[in-house]
């Protein structure tokens, strides 16, 4: 029973942040992306810096409490749950990759932007930003939906019949 209680604690600790990931990036690419091109871009550039605030520390801690619960499960799991927790570790590993080497260094090119003036190829390099924050949805979502089907897919252990 310890195993079993063991793999639950490590399904929950997967699933919850890999679900609140998933969703604050779904959430962002649905209802913050497209007020970027709804204001002024003065007030696009100020937000935009604002949010980075925030989420620059709010969703590396989150990719990393995901990730470690991902291996945790696959510590503890056998068979497919334990593949599909692998899995689900490597796209948050690189979700988190794309975003440390992709999207951060784009936001504090816009973070001097407030100073400088935007770049000449300021739209160019949004979109770029953009397809970056796409890529990274797409692997924080897979993760998610790997582990939620994995862990609806386990059977619970048969009793062993006593005689």
């Amino acid at each position: 029973m310890e195993r079993s209680a063991n793999v639950l604690a490590a399904a929950v600790a997967a699933l919850v942040p890999s679900g609140i990931l998933a969703g604050a990036l779904s959430y962002g690419r649905v209802n913050v992306v497209p007020t970027f091109d709804a204001v002024p871009l003065d007030v696009h550039l100020t937000f935009r810096v604002a949010l980075f605030e925030a989420n620059g520390v709010v969703m590396p801690v989150l990719m990393g409490i995901g990730f470690a619960g991902a291996v945790w499960l696959a510590v503890a799991a056998r068979g497919r749950l334990r593949v599909a927790a692998a899995s689900a570790a490597v796209l948050t590993a690189v979700t988190a990759a794309v975003t440390r080497f992709g999207n951060v260094p784009v936001n504090d090119e816009v973070r001097a932007w407030l100073a400088t003036g935007p770049a000449p190829d300021y739209l160019e390099r949004l979109r770029y930003w953009g397809v970056l924050n796409d890529v990274r949805l797409a692997t924080a979502v897979a993760a998610f939906v790997v582990l939620v089907v994995a862990v609806a897919s386990v059977r619970a252990p048969r009793p062993v019949p006593t005689a």
